[in-house]
């Protein structure tokens, strides 16, 4: 089964993506590439394409709701990896949900769940 998040995108087609900017900043640690960000206000950067009133993170490759993928899903930033999709860890994700909703999807169920999957298989990797 393939990870229900690579035929979605749509969080990262729904919401503004703000986060501290030591994120992109590689001699803080930081591991977010800074051209993908743009400066939100003097503590904040936002993924590109986010702070939009049709957000669409310049880093979502493919099409919502059918085939999609963060193209720097290892480089994320934080915000990103906090989000969980509804009920990969048995409960609800009100933002999962939101976003689907949204791009009108369905809400994810503990059915989707049942099937197991390769999650190391099915989540994009970059070097």
């Amino acid at each position: 089964m393939e990870h229900p998040c690579l035929r979605c995108g749509a969080c990262c087609a729904f919401f503004r993506v703000a986060f501290h900017w030591s994120e992109a900043d590689a001699s803080l640690g930081g591991c977010v590439p800074p051209e993908f960000t743009e400066k939100l206000d003097p503590h904040r950067l936002a993924m590109r394409g986010t702070d939009a009133a049709q957000p669409r993170c310049v880093a979502l490759q493919g099409t919502v709701g059918k085939a999609a993928h963060c193209g720097i899903y290892a480089r994320r930033p934080s915000v990103c990896r906090e989000v969980q999709p509804s009920w990969e860890s048995g409960a609800i994700s009100p933002q999962c949900d939101k976003a689907r909703l949204a791009h009108g999807l369905s809400v994810l169920t503990p059915q989707d769940w049942l099937e197991p999957f390769d999650a190391a298989a099915s989540l994009p990797q970059i070097a």
